[in-house]
């Protein structure tokens, strides 16, 4: 793969973007052409143009991955673009690979040089081809792009538009074993959102208002004197009528244009920014609404899930887990947009890709990551799951005594995305050659825990990141909570060991599937013997820990029965307010419908008081929040060092509402059978879902009709599934509209 071609850079400062660029001749008439593929990678981010015309609609490409492992390598189609005289420009910028990235000011790099190789293959009708690669006979100048950065920013200047300063182009070395074919989707432009407001903030400068929480950038159009300066700083929210930028850290997320005296626009594409408002100073005039708009840009996934219900309130808690999802999901998935960090963060997808895998066609998105997940567990010390993928962390200095661990320790949630992320696609999309590429990662996850357990058989030895973000923690130790770090972990361990046995099993390994099985069970009588008291009381006896045993089949019998009741005790006492932290929060619904208390699994829902899912929307939220109180009641910031206001993991109660509350679920691997079992409560008059998969799209939803619930169900045709009603009532139907109705218990 572009064995013909060499990487090429160009000589200039290291904040600039430049072009690299090459002219040729077809060898024959372009009348002659059969097919052309332009294909190309990079270290940095780079924009390639034929002709005046985008090779594709991709940005910031190659996007990141685990760039010692895996460095992806695009193919595109670009017949439509070649004229008998062409001309190649490439337009290279900093992104991951050079993007002083990391938080608390790490600034950590992959190397100091960009570098782009790529080659241009003509195929013609006799079957000749034509090849043009990269090398020294390439040119280079400078760009409009002076200072580029994902975390700072971009500054473009309009009036190096037309300067052709020339820059030195030289080889440098490339190891391309490390090139593959790109396995996930290219980062597009979705879609373009018009201000809702332009203001003056007290202190006199312009705030923009998009009305909505995006990841992207601001186009802006102007004229103005030449070299004047019109400077965007982004934020995701306000804080006494001022752009609230402690949230940010160190990252500027500041774009500066500069006039060159004529009509401009601008387009800040080699750098992204999470935000809802934009300060605008410098501009010339009046700010009128129809001269920016923002563009919406995340990796270009397919939306397959739906769903809508009686309460408004829970249909935009719906809505801002899709819009956490698009903003977090951009090349890879991460904690968060806008901040100095933006990391492939394990455990928010770990609990998260059952939402995720419903509400988007994340199937090559996230099979592309565990591929960097296995690779950077391969080279991780101890073969320990790394917190972060990519392995940011393995460019860092040696930490500090007392830091929290980011690799080469195994840890639950976290190092279980090894194994749930696979899960969850397992579910969703059935696919057992993905399923066999994922398995390693399984394997090595668990020999490392494994390694780690006491000889009582807990994983009760440790670091672990535990039930994070625990609203009762103090702002400034997330890691704080109630529940018992051991308790989560032997807990994660039991699902973990259970779901490599049942994979192994459908894989044909048989020997494997026995020694997972066996770990879980052994695991799940250590957890008995040592956590759980004669009466039933779980050690720490919080939330969290009733549904984690609960929900991954560690309790069985009476014990899950007198599990559910404590943990609905727990939740009245606490006022139907959410008490759980990341470990607990996707799960405890779960466990109270699944152990009959449907009721406080709806009162949990529809509560906004702080801590819950809905306070945050009542305070005006477009997005998913990192912290149950990112902002607090009284409108000021939460005084966390950690606060984000777009983080999907807080949102994974969504899946609880596709598969519990609208009742779709597989009941095979990929929707291939249904299990479809609505459940109803109280705050809600109706809902529904639907979701789109391989046999085509399947709805269900309810509705109360007086003292009866009336149920509607659509089945893809040649696909059979289970319908389980509320008042007990079973049906196997096939493909087709099936309506049913009941009489509401209690009615």
């Amino acid at each position: 793969m572009l064995d013909a071609s060499q990487m090429i850079t160009f000589t200039a400062g290291r904040s600039a973007a430049g072009v690299l660029h090459h002219s040729f001749r077809l060898d024959r008439g372009v009348d002659l052409v059969r097919s052309a593929r332009f294909r190309a990678t990079a270290h940095g981010v780079y924009e390639a143009r034929i002709n005046g015309r985008p090779v594709s609609p991709a940005v910031l490409s190659p996007g990141w991955t685990a760039y010692e492992w895996r460095l992806p390598v695009s193919d595109d189609p670009v017949d439509d673009l070649l004229a008998q005289e062409n001309t190649i420009e490439v337009l290279l910028g900093n992104g991951w690979w050079r993007g002083d990235l990391g938080f608390e000011a790490m600034n950590l790099n992959y190397g100091p040089d960009l570098g782009f190789v790529a080659e241009l293959e003509v195929t013609y009708a006799d079957g000749y081809l034509q090849r043009v690669t990269t090398g020294e006979h390439w040119e280079a100048r400078i760009s409009d792009t002076e200072q580029n950065s994902l975390y700072g920013g971009q500054r473009i200047d309009a009036r190096l538009r037309d300067r052709r300063d020339p820059l030195p182009v030289r080889r440098i070395d490339v190891d391309r074993s490390r090139f593959v074919p790109r396995a996930t989707p290219e980062v597009t432009r979705q879609e373009v959102i018009a201000p809702v407001s332009i203001s003056t903030s007290p202190s006199g400068t312009v705030l923009v208002d998009f009305g909505q929480n995006l990841v992207g950038w601001v186009r802006l159009r102007a004229r103005g004197d030449a070299g004047t300066e019109i400077v965007l700083r982004h934020v995701e929210a306000l804080s006494d009528g001022e752009p609230a930028v402690r949230p940010l850290r160190t990252a500027k997320a500041t774009d500066t244009f500069v006039l060159s005296g004529g009509d401009d626009e601008f387009e800040p594409t080699l750098t992204f920014h999470g935000f809802r408002y934009a300060e605008v100073t410098g501009h010339p005039g009046e700010l009128k609404a129809d001269a920016l708009e923002a563009v919406v840009v995340h990796s270009d996934l397919r939306r397959t899930g739906r769903f809508s219900c009686s309460s408004s309130l829970v249909e935009q808690l719906v809505n801002n887990s899709i819009w956490a999802q698009k903003g977090n999901f951009l090349s890879l998935p991460t904690d968060c947009p806008q901040r100095d960090e933006r990391l492939g963060w394990t455990g928010d997808i770990a609990v998260y890709a059952p939402t995720a895998s419903f509400q988007f066609d994340v199937a090559d998105f996230l099979h592309g990551w565990l591929l960097d997940l296995r690779a950077e567990t391969e080279h991780s010390e101890n073969r320990a799951v790394p917190a972060i993928v990519p392995d940011l962390m393995k460019l860092a200095p040696p930490a500090e005594p007392g830091s929290l661990p980011m690799r080469g320790v195994p840890t639950a949630i976290w190092g279980d995305a090894a194994v749930w992320v696979p899960q969850a696609l397992w579910n969703a999309y059935g696919d057992r050659d993905r399923l066999a590429a994922h398995y390693p990662g399984m394997v090595m996850h668990l020999e490392a825990v494994t390694a780690a357990l006491s000889t009582s058989g807990l994983w009760d030895q440790g670091f672990q990141w535990g039930d994070w973000l625990d609203p009762d923690a103090p702002p400034h130790k997330s890691w704080a909570a109630k529940a018992d770090p051991g308790v989560v972990a032997t807990a994660c361990l039991v699902r973990s060991a259970s779901f490599a046995a049942e994979a192994a099993a459908i894989l044909g390994l048989t020997d494997d599937s026995l020694r997972w099985g066996d770990l879980a069970a052994t695991t799940k009588a250590a957890f008995l013997e040592h956590y759980v008291e004669p009466g039933g009381r779980i050690r720490s006896d919080c939330a969290t820990v009733y549904a984690l045993a609960i929900c991954f089949g560690v309790l069985d019998g009476r014990r899950r029965d007198a599990a559910g009741t404590r943990l609905a005790e727990l939740v009245r006492e606490g006022g139907h307010r959410v008490t759980t932290g990341f470990a607990g929060t996707p799960y405890v619904t779960w466990a109270l419908t699944e152990t009959g208390h449907v009721e406080d699994a709806y009162l949990l829902l529809t509560q906004t008081e702080c801590p819950s899912w809905l306070y945050p929307i009542t305070m005006g939220a477009t997005t998913i929040w990192e912290r149950w109180d990112s902002m607090l009641p009284d409108g000021t910031v939460n005084p966390g060092e950690m606060t984000s206001f777009n983080h999907y993991a807080l949102g994974a109660v969504a899946d609880w509402l596709y598969q519990v509350v609208a009742g779709i679920r597989p009941a095979e691997p990929g929707y291939t059978r249904l299990h479809l079992a609505p459940v109803p409560g109280p705050g809600l008059e109706w809902a529904r879902a639907s979701l789109d998969t391989a046999a085509g799209t399947v709805a269900c939803g309810w509705e109360r009709r007086g003292d009866r619930i009336h149920v509607r169900a659509v089945v893809p045709e040649g696909i059979e599934a289970d319908v389980v009603l509320a008042d007990g009532t079973e049906r196997t139907v096939t493909g087709g509209t099936h309506e049913f109705d009941y009489r509401e218990a209690g009615r």
